[in-house]
């Protein structure tokens, strides 16, 4: 089982949601998260005076899929979020050693 962890922009949230829902996965968890890579922030002008914006907003979009999964997962993940601009994101793959659901104590896939 492998852990996939996207950061997006929001505004891609949907189509992200809709292209893994697509693919058969069933669950996520989403954040509000903060962060810079490459670009550094941004300045804005707000009432004629000029702020540097160095943490931009980004969604951070978890998922827990079994090994078989993980290609389709990535693949969907990039189709539905890229813009072909700075800032679209990153995916990490985390492997994981186990799952269990609390509720039931189902352990490893069957608790995904």
């Amino acid at each position: 089982m492998k852990k996939i962890e996207a950061i997006i922009k929001p505004f891609k949230l949907d189509d992200v949601k809709e292209a893994l829902v697509d693919i058969g996965i069933t669950g996520m968890t989403v954040s509000d998260v903060k962060g810079y890579g490459r670009q550094q922030g941004h300045s804005e002008l707000y009432r004629g005076a000029e702020y540097i914006v160095d943490f931009l907003a980004k969604n951070k979009i978890e998922v827990v899929v079994n090994d078989e999964d993980v290609d389709a997962t990535i693949k969907a993940i990039i189709e539905a979020a890229k813009t072909g601009k700075i800032g679209d994101g990153k995916i990490f793959v985390i492997p994981l050693d186990d799952v269990i659901r609390i509720r039931t104590e189902q352990k490893g896939a069957e608790a995904v």
